[in-house]
């Protein structure tokens, strides 16, 4: 199964979170006070969390195989290139054979000279069987004497020898045979199995020998993850539990798969043991080779208040761990939740108390966290902690206008990398800074001429600049 994140949608969402939380609003400023700033808020959940162990692993091609020739010698035609698709039987390389055949014909020689041989051996022995008959009768009538009895005995008793000799000849000769053909066979090599070649390493005009890697083939549609796990890790994994696997070069896409196997046995050098996922590859999204991120999910963490990462905040101050709550929403102060499906951020609120509150984690997962503190219910900060942890203490309790944000919308924006809520701040930024200088021109034009002044403009310019990247660092 595969998930996939829309890169346009998440990017709306990252780009109006950053904005909003490094910039504030000036919806919230007075004509004589301060700022009020601007963050974004979730509610608090009540469940559990899914357990998981992060371990990385290698992808292999199903029934992955390295090909190397039972041949020595140069290679005459390569039939296969990389990315061809084989049926088991199928010719990749062939080796010059012109030994070979010739050793080939002279064993079909030598079998056919041993199979003559051994005619003529069994004609005698047939031919002598019947004179030994003939003379048994001929010597109990006392026609022939005893001696010559006894002769004609012993050359058919030589002449059977011989008929086993033949018979033995033609089987040596029929086993040379046999391995003559092996080797004219081993002189063409074929794919053992159905799938993809890849890893060529066969050019006409090589030397080859049975250690020289040619090719490597395996079945694209379907991949086996192999996985090293420690010792400890061996008491929590087991076979048909859930494995969500990632890969660098497919940041939008997450393949779920199940525990195949968990090998029991441990390496003694390394003390770890290995497991294997199977997975079925349709779209070929992975890639024999691959490097790839496998969380192995073994059950849940208790119950508890479930809180986004990017809720719990670490005082620069003092150290404390904790979430910011808006308590008054919901409560005294109403909500607009956004419309599903909808990138327009919903409105904010007025100016509402936010009061930071100390949290014990109980439980991590790759996005959430279980939390002890807070209640489930509770509106708590997710994007501009920092804008409230600033503000004076003696003005009372720190104040901000809040707007909602929903879990799926937050979780999709935490899966961004910080360099491209950067990239997006900056752009909008240079935009809107653009977009003032053209006014400011505008205005200039317009207005009579002045003596000449230095250059403000260029050192607006740089001043927005300065701001634009303090306010993402912030972000």
């Amino acid at each position: 199964m595969v998930r996939r994140i829309s890169h346009a949608r998440v990017a709306a969402v990252a780009l109006a979170a950053v904005v909003t939380a490094a910039c504030g609003t000036s919806e919230g400023k007075n004509s004589d006070g301060p700022v009020t700033p601007a963050v974004e808020a979730v509610e608090a959940r009540y469940g559990a969390l899914p357990l998981r162990e992060r371990l990385t692993g290698t992808v292999r091609a199903l029934g992955q195989v390295a090909i190397y020739s039972e041949s020595s010698g140069p290679i005459v035609e390569v039939l296969a290139k990389n990315g061809d698709r084989v049926r088991a039987g199928d010719p990749l390389v062939r080796i010059r054979a012109e030994t070979s055949r010739s050793q080939l014909q002279q064993s079909e020689a030598g079998l056919a000279s041993a199979r003559a041989a051994r005619e003529r051996a069994r004609a005698t022995v047939e031919d002598l069987e019947r004179r030994y008959e003939r003379a048994q009768q001929l010597a109990a009538s006392d026609f022939i004497s005893q001696e010559e009895f006894e002769s004609l005995r012993t050359e058919l008793a030589t002449a059977r020898a011989g008929l086993a000799q033949a018979e033995a000849q033609v089987t040596r000769a029929e086993g040379e045979l046999g391995a003559s053909r092996e080797e004219v066979r081993q002189t063409v090599v074929r794919a053992p199995i159905d799938g993809t070649v890849g890893r060529r390493n066969a050019e006409v005009g090589q030397f080859v020998t049975g250690s020289t890697p040619l090719f490597t083939i395996g079945r694209l549609d379907e991949m086996q993850i192999d996985v090293p796990v420690t010792q400890e890790m061996l008491s929590r994994i087991r076979a048909g539990q859930t494995a969500e696997i990632r890969a660098e070069s497919l940041p939008d896409t997450v393949l779920v798969a199940e525990v195949s196997r968990v090998s029991p046995f441990i390496e003694p050098g390394s003390f770890s043991a290995e497991l294997q996922v199977d997975i079925e590859n349709p779209g070929e999204l992975l890639l024999p080779g691959m490097f790839v991120t496998v969380d192995v999910l073994y059950g849940e963490s208790e119950q508890a208040t479930l809180v986004p990462k990017s809720a719990i905040y670490e005082d620069p101050g003092t150290g404390a761990v904790g979430v910011y709550a808006a308590p008054s929403i919901g409560l005294e102060v109403p909500l607009a939740m956004p419309d599903e499906g909808s990138d327009e951020p919903p409105p904010m609120t007025p100016p509402t108390p936010a009061e930071f509150r100390r949290v014990e984690v109980l439980a991590e997962g790759r996005h959430v966290v279980g939390v002890r503190g807070i209640e489930p219910g509770s509106w708590v900060v997710v994007v501009g902690q920092h804008l409230l942890s600033g503000q004076d203490p003696q003005a009372g309790p720190p104040r901000a206008r809040v707007r909602p944000i929903t879990w799926e919308r937050l979780i999709e924006l935490q899966g961004l990398q910080r360099e491209d809520l950067l990239r997006q701040f900056m752009e909008k930024q240079q935009r809107i800074a653009r977009e003032q200088l053209s006014d400011r021109a505008e205005v200039e034009d317009a207005a009579p001429a002045v003596p000449e002044t230095p250059a403000a403009g260029d050192d607006a310019v740089t001043d927005m600049a300065d701001s634009s990247a303090s306010g993402a660092e912030r972000s």
